[in-house]
């Protein structure tokens, strides 16, 4: 199970070059049966003017994370995956650290899925609650 863990993450962290999340600096550091979890560096590069993390480097976390999900457990080698909605409630700010994004499906339909996607910080503290919808479109041929 471990060696298919450590394929999947490896898959996963192998197609960031040269998208938001590796300008993001997006990880992918862990799945399970149901779950992907990503994190981000609180730095920066992704604060808004006042010096904490902007909701929009957030979201683009919890898209990818989540996008990335339904890739994994729908077989992207038949779908392409698309975000299609996006919703997100920031709760509390952060400075420093990485900031965690574990995706779970909430609904597995065979063209929409549903994820929540929860954002805390290291020590597991809410930072934003996210749910996204996702649509998976068959790969011609």
């Amino acid at each position: 199970m471990e060696a298919h863990k450590a394929k999947i993450l490896e898959v996963c962290n192998g197609i960031r070059k040269n998208t938001l999340m590796e300008t993001l600096d997006i990880e992918y550091v862990d799945v399970g049966e149901n779950f992907l979890i990503a994190r981000m560096p609180v730095s920066p590069r992704v604060y808004q003017p006042d010096g904490v993390l902007h909701g929009g480097a957030t979201v683009a976390l919890a898209e990818s994370v989540g996008s990335a999900a339904s890739y994994v457990f729908l077989d992207g080698n038949k779908f392409f995956v698309r975000g299609i909605e996006i919703a997100a409630n920031h709760v509390k700010g952060i400075r420093e650290g990485f900031v965690y994004a574990k995706a779970s499906i909430l609904h597995k339909g065979r063209t929409t899925q549903l994820w929540e996607i929860r954002v805390t910080d290291e020590e597991g503290a809410l930072i934003s609650n996210c749910k996204l919808t996702t649509i998976a479109l068959p790969k011609e041929g």
